[in-house]
């Protein structure tokens, strides 16, 4: 029986979760609980009855739980015995039965690639996928399309426990913003960055900037979503192969003018990595750090190709990690584990869905469970996996919430932190039985298991129900639109292959 890593230690969990229904909250060895409330406290929401799994620095679990919201934070949690005396809510949700966890971030997403979900084109194209065929399909979406995308993927994400995303760089930002405005999710947008071709061919002409321009239209995009409560801009350097030495440079000087992140590709293909040791003779963690721009604000997608001092290069210099479990064992082994025992900011992400055509967080914590398990355990003769599946789960809420630099707001459900939460049933027939709610998590659940979804405060999906988003609405807009995107994906692709 595995054992609790905090302050509970010596007991079981199935001993721990008794000693919760007993005494509750308030008993358990470092759970912060507010101030003493007075009955009749008046709050914006009220969620009466889950068993709430916190994902707090002690793993605090409540059974038969509350949690109360006012305005966009949670300001009590207890047991729900306590909570109907103790405030009065504009709204409750009664969710007995269910489980309370905190949302997941998706780490690393490219909302303009929504619309490759289902597409099944063969092009045999030689290079990296993303140059060969990615870029073209982005290449031919217009503004509306850009927009379409982010709602279909935004509002997937919510359908799945996904309450946050960082978005990999793509066309048309403001639209992507527009978008997770309306639909009520979190995110962090940001540009589609190139400034030279590098190797291998052209790009196509609207993915190409000059050095200045770039650095002109990722600060502006900066600054036009800075005031924004849930949805912010971050700077983007798409690929070392597309980029020049002195964009990566004067990028992270302005990242550290705005304050902000850098999200950007790297060691996701042993092209970089030939690439860089081609031109620089590093290999591309050495050459980031070579040339000065190495550091927190750098968020590295994929991080594929890393020899065991690389991953001390990252740790020293505190770059966080999209670790997209989904694709990247296509390319090889993934030294995750390694990252998360030297504190490393991990989080996971789905890369959008021409990966596998799931936006679904808990189902990329379960691949990237079995891909640790290969690595780590399998190849020792070890039957026991180095990271649990319910461990796998927090990465993806603290580690996710890390990575964004949200951890002290995010990540985790605790008095003071933004009302970012889950709801899960667990009562589903591929569930049954599920009396331990943090294994439950972990190992059966899936993204139609999420019953609603609260972000900043507000119910965005009640009972599998947008309160945001005339889904029906959206779908025959995009129903509309799709043919001629796909037309025009078609036609890039021609162009870009000389045909």
């Amino acid at each position: 029986m595995e054992n609790l890593q905090d302050g509970t230690a010596g007991l079981t969990r199935r001993e721990f979760l008794a000693a919760t229904m007993m005494t509750g909250a308030a008993a358990l060895p470092g759970f912060a609980v507010a101030q003493a409330l007075a009955p009749g406290t008046a709050i914006d929401l009220l969620i009466v009855g889950p068993d709430v799994v916190t994902f707090d620095d002690k793993d605090t679990v409540v059974m038969d739980g509350a949690i109360a919201v006012k305005g966009n934070a949670i300001v009590w949690i207890g047991k729900a015995s306590e909570a109907r005396s103790l405030f009065t809510a504009k709204d409750t949700i009664n969710a007995a039965g269910q489980i309370a966890m905190p949302g997941m971030t998706d780490t690393h997403y490219h909302t303009a690639q929504q619309f490759l979900r289902g597409v099944h084109r063969t092009t045999h194209r030689k290079g990296p996928s993303w140059k060969k065929i990615l870029i073209p399909f982005e290449s031919g979406l217009e503004p509306v399309d850009i927009y379409h995308s982010g709602m279909v993927g935004y509002t997937s994400m919510i359908s799945a426990g996904t309450t946050c995303f960082l978005e990999a760089g793509g066309p048309h930002p403001d639209e992507m913003g527009r978008a997770a405005d309306e639909v009520g999710i979190r995110g962090r947008i940001s540009l589609n960055t190139c400034d030279m071709d590098g190797d291998g061919g052209p790009l196509p002409k609207s993915h190409i900037m000059t050095t200045s321009q770039a650095l002109k239209e990722n600060e502006a995009l900066v600054k036009r979503w800075k005031s924004h409560d849930r949805v912010n801009a971050w700077l983007s350097l798409r690929q070392i192969l597309v980029n020049t030495e002195e964009l990566r440079i004067n990028m992270s000087k302005l990242a550290d003018e705005l304050d902000v992140a850098i999200h950007t590709h790297l060691s996701e293909g042993t092209y970089e990595v030939d690439y860089t040791l081609e031109n620089y003779n590093l290999r591309p963690p050495e050459y980031f750090e070579s040339i000065g721009i190495f550091n927190k604000r750098m968020h590295c997608a994929h991080s594929i190709f890393l020899t065991p001092p690389e991953v001390d290069v990252y740790a020293k210099h505190d770059a966080s990690v999209a670790h997209c479990a989904f694709g990247n064992y296509n390319g090889g082994p993934q030294r995750m584990f390694e990252m998360v025992r030297q504190n490393i900011r991990v989080g996971l992400g789905t890369d959008g869905p021409n990966q596998r055509g799931t936006l679904d967080l808990f189902q990329v914590c379960h691949y990237a469970v079995l891909g640790q398990q290969i690595g780590y355990a399998t190849a020792w003769h070890s039957a026991v996996a180095p990271i649990t599946y319910s461990q796998m789960v927090r990465q993806a809420c603290r580690g996710g919430a890390a990575a964004a630099h949200l951890g002290d707001k995010t990540g985790s459900l605790e008095v003071g932190k933004l009302a970012d939460i889950v709801l899960v049933g667990h009562d589903d027939y591929d569930q049954f039985t599920s009396m331990d709610p943090v294994v439950t998590l972990g190992q059966n659940v899936v993204g139609h298991h999420v019953r609603s979804t609260i972000v900043n405060g507000k119910v965005v999906m009640k009972d599998r129900e947008f309160k945001t988003v005339d889904t029906e609405k959206m779908r025959a807009e995009v129903k509309e639109r799709y043919p001629g995107i796909i037309s025009r994906y078609e036609k890039a692709i021609l162009l870009t292959s000389g045909g």
